[in-house]
């Protein structure tokens, strides 16, 4: 899959072929790629990938999941120039892409951390690239939450809309999904997280609710449900994490890991 994604990246940018090498002929020629922000590495295995593909030598100088400075180096490529030139932009948006999504994430777990909370990511991805994208959460330190719909059984408000008796129904659900998938409810009021709770689903997810408002739902949980997991959900920031961390809960997911990164400053530079 790593192999097919690099491939299609590439031949997007190089299209029918590089027109610089029509021009000017190879010559050996080495680079390095620079720093230009802070930041948490993190596409490492797919440039691997593409320089094998590509035959070009790069030595990283930082693996997955590494902070880094402005002004670092990152690694040093070396190969003919037809190949790091066509190769470039690739190797950077891969990196840049992956590591500013990794940037993100470490500022996230680093705040959750002391509570001992999860932090998970979601499925509010790019199409076709949230495999990639869900990389770069885990190498920041986040925890995968369900890769698609095949993983685990959420039933969010949508679906409660359409199920008539939902005791009924994830009793029957147990009896046709496989055995190890869980299944977990949305719920947006008290009322409905206690049925999910009544229901003996596998983790009621608190879904836009406040701080305050989940910390009734733990009390609740810790009494009467102990085995059931609780997530929260919905207007998670840096700035709000850490009250949501403090209210009890198990994991807290966000998919403003992915959509709210904004991309660090990285660039290569031929020796």
């Amino acid at each position: 899959m790593i192999e097919a994604f690099v491939r299609a990246a590439l031949a997007e940018d190089v299209g029918r072929g590089d027109l610089y090498a029509l021009v000017e002929r190879a010559v050996d020629a080495s680079a390095k790629i620079v720093a230009k922000s802070d930041g948490v590495v993190a596409g490492v295995k797919y440039i691997d990938v593409l320089a094998k593909i590509e035959k070009f030598e790069i030595k990283w100088l930082v693996n997955d999941g590494e902070s880094f400075l402005k002004g670092d180096v990152l690694a040093t490529l070396n190969a003919d120039s037809h190949t790091l030139l066509r190769c470039e932009r690739t190797v950077l948006d891969m990196l840049l892409h992956a590591s500013s999504i990794a940037t993100l994430t470490r500022k996230y777990v680093e705040i959750i951390e002391p509570y001992g909370v999860k932090l998970l990511d979601t499925r509010k991805t790019r199409p076709l690239l949230r495999v990639f994208e869900k990389y770069a959460t885990r190498t920041g330190g986040a925890v995968n939450h369900r890769m698609g719909l095949d993983d685990s059984l959420m039933i969010k408000d949508t679906h409660l809309k359409t199920i008539k008796d939902l005791k009924s129904y994830i009793k029957t659900a147990r009896t046709k999904i496989p055995f190890t998938a869980k299944i977990e409810v949305e719920a947006e009021t008290f009322e409905i997280a206690k049925l999910a709770f009544e229901a003996e689903c596998d983790i009621v997810m608190c879904d836009n609710m406040t701080p305050t408002q989940i910390k009734e739902i733990v009390a609740f949980r810790d009494e009467k449900h102990p085995h059931i997991l609780l997530e929260a959900s919905g207007n998670i920031s840096l700035k709000t994490i850490e009250s949501y961390a403090k209210s009890g809960v198990d994991a807290i997911s966000s998919g403003s890991l992915i959509h709210q990164a904004n991309w660090i400053d990285l660039s290569m530079k031929m020796d």
